[in-house]
């Protein structure tokens, strides 16, 4: 499989396949394809991992892609303004947020997560259903507005804005912390709490999210007389 990702905040992954070769992506992913491809509809890894990905907020079904003679190519895209992600699988696992996942080689694996602490399931903001995106290959995530990869060293901590953290390695820890005293907590816009993420490892920040961009849309939609 061969890859390019295209634009500037409205991203294609353009994916092109060989014969033999598979891809798969959520449903309603493909934004185009080449006539040569074709697209099916499949229960990836069984009933239980459909199942799980319903947890998560995804489609029961994956969508499998193959090509019929020759080079074919597929792009996928995702729902919102925003950064597509890459990440190379062959070099460990990574924890999302549960809608995170777009699409990824046949070697990938999906399922679902949970998070282990009550701090961060209640008051972290990416939620208590994570995705565990694992196996080898290449996976791509969605994202909303523009990204900042973060390589911590062991023991080093970023504190994240509730919700702004797509994505992480597996071996970086994560947990939440007061946002700061009670007039920060009130008037600092961030809410009480933050997330914390604390290394080893690789974590990926967004700059929105898609309810900070709907919010921001509201005032400007019309509601007639």
């Amino acid at each position: 499989m061969k890859y390019t990702i295209t634009g500037s905040n409205l991203q294609f992954a353009n994916i092109e396949l060989e014969q033999g070769e598979e891809f798969f992506s959520q449903a309603g992913a493909m934004k185009y394809m080449t006539g040569n491809m074709t697209m099916e509809a499949k229960a990836k890894g069984g009933v239980m991992k459909s199942i799980g990905r319903m947890f998560m907020g995804e489609s029961l079904f994956l969508v499998k892609y193959t090509v019929n003679g020759g080079k074919g190519i597929v792009g996928i895209g995702g729902n919102a303004p925003g950064k597509i992600l890459d990440i190379n699988l062959n070099e460990g696992t990574w924890i999302a947020q549960k809608t995170a996942y777009l699409g990824g080689e046949a070697g990938v694996n999906l399922e679902v997560t949970f998070q282990k602490k009550l701090g961060a399931i209640f008051f972290g903001g990416e939620g208590f259903i994570l995705q565990k995106i694992s196996g080898s290959g290449m996976a791509f995530l969605e994202s909303c507005g523009d990204l900042i990869t973060v390589d911590l060293a062991p023991g080093q901590m970023y504190k994240v804005s509730t919700s702004h953290a797509v994505a992480w390695q597996e071996s970086v820890k994560y947990d939440i912390a007061a946002a700061g005293g009670i007039k920060t907590a009130l008037f600092g816009g961030e809410g009480l709490f933050v997330t914390t993420l604390t290394g080893p490892g690789k974590v990926i920040i967004q700059s929105m999210t898609i309810p900070e961009l709907a919010g921001s849309l509201i005032p400007f939609i019309p509601t007639g007389k």
